[in-house]
């Protein structure tokens, strides 16, 4: 190597390391001016990700404290102790806990719970076989037995003797519904009515 690319080397050599100190200044600059909002902004995240945390730990605790009373409680269903941990840590488990109960003892308690809550209304307009209420389960658009509560209250119709309410109920059926077992037995009894 020559003299002169000797020193070209050591200019550029030179040239990166103030290149570097001054990014490097620039960035402690900037740290000095912002030191505070950095330094806040830091703990705000490390609080955020801390609480999340904590929030997601104590949730599977709860659930499983939940699901753990919930077990007492099919076992004994008198167990006060596990009915309170149920409702302090799941409402919603505590409505399937009381449902579940309910149907034991064959008596059907008014429940929030959106699926239970159709299930009784329906389970009430069966024993009292109320078409009307049978009519109205079978709108709720994302009723569990929707084309069910339509067949038992073509049955009810047909045991009142409203042979073409019947029939006209059961067109409401789709062909490909699983009941068509059952609607063809219906349609094959109202044929000769």
């Amino acid at each position: 190597m020559s003299l002169k690319e000797n020193v070209d080397y050591v200019k550029e050599e030179l040239n990166s390391e103030e290149k570097f100190l001054e990014s490097f200044v620039r960035v402690e600059r900037f740290y000095k001016k912002y030191k505070m909002i950095i330094i806040l902004a830091l703990i705000v995240i490390i609080g955020i990700v801390i609480g999340l945390y904590t929030t997601k730990v104590i949730q599977a605790s709860n659930k499983h404290e939940a699901n753990i009373a919930f077990n007492k409680l099919m076992e004994d269903p008198e167990n006060q102790e596990a009915k309170n941990t149920i409702k302090e840590n799941s409402q919603k488990l505590y409505e399937v806990a009381l449902y579940a109960q309910s149907l034991k003892k064959s008596e059907f308690k008014e429940t929030e719970l959106r699926y239970f809550k159709e299930l009784v209304a329906y389970q009430k307009a069966l024993e009292n076989q109320d078409v009307n209420k049978l009519n109205e389960v079978s709108m709720e658009k994302d009723f569990l037995l929707k084309e069910f509560a339509i067949f038992n209250k073509a049955l009810i119709q047909a045991k009142e003797g409203k042979y073409e309410d019947a029939k006209a109920t059961l067109k409401l059926i789709p062909a490909d519904s699983q009941v068509n077992n059952l609607v063809a037995a219906l349609k094959h009894y109202l044929v000769t009515k």
